[in-house]
């Protein structure tokens, strides 16, 4: 049986601190191996590992985490929570005070800039949001 991938997410000491944050803002997560090299958690399901291993590497976007999200509601919920500490970026990007890349994006967005004559609006529509606004898209 194939085992599932996961992500290793490589921190400077903070791994359970970081493990902690992440399980407290994504529902139905949980801290599954707590080690003090290494630290296994789930987030909705999917399993991470975070990893103490020092400060060699950094993060940055060339890896994020997308959250698909059904409602504003659930945009802002994710939004206030990891840019908390962190910093907003434009279209939906952010790093949570762990340096980590998200993405906070609705789930409809993919059918909205799949119609060639609604995609040229919604993107000039986003193209300047930090944050993404449901409303503002379906209006575009």
């Amino acid at each position: 049986m194939t085992k599932p991938i996961y992500s290793c997410l490589w921190f400077n000491g903070q791994a359970k601190e970081a493990a902690e944050f992440y399980c407290s803002v994504f529902k139905n997560s949980k801290i599954v191996v707590d080690t003090p090299m290494v630290v296994q958690f789930q987030l909705n399901g999917t399993m991470f590992m975070g990893l103490n291993g020092g400060p060699h590497f950094t993060f940055n976007e060339a890896v994020s985490f997308v959250v698909e999200c059904e409602t504003q509601e659930e945009i802002d919920n994710y939004w206030n929570k990891l840019t908390e500490g962190g910093k907003e970026s434009n279209c939906g990007w952010l790093k949570d005070k762990y340096s980590v890349s998200w993405q906070i994006v609705p789930a409809i967005l993919g059918k909205l800039m799949t119609d060639p004559e609604r995609a040229p609006r919604v993107f000039k529509a986003f193209q300047h949001m930090k944050k993404f606004d449901i409303e503002t898209l379906l209006k575009a």
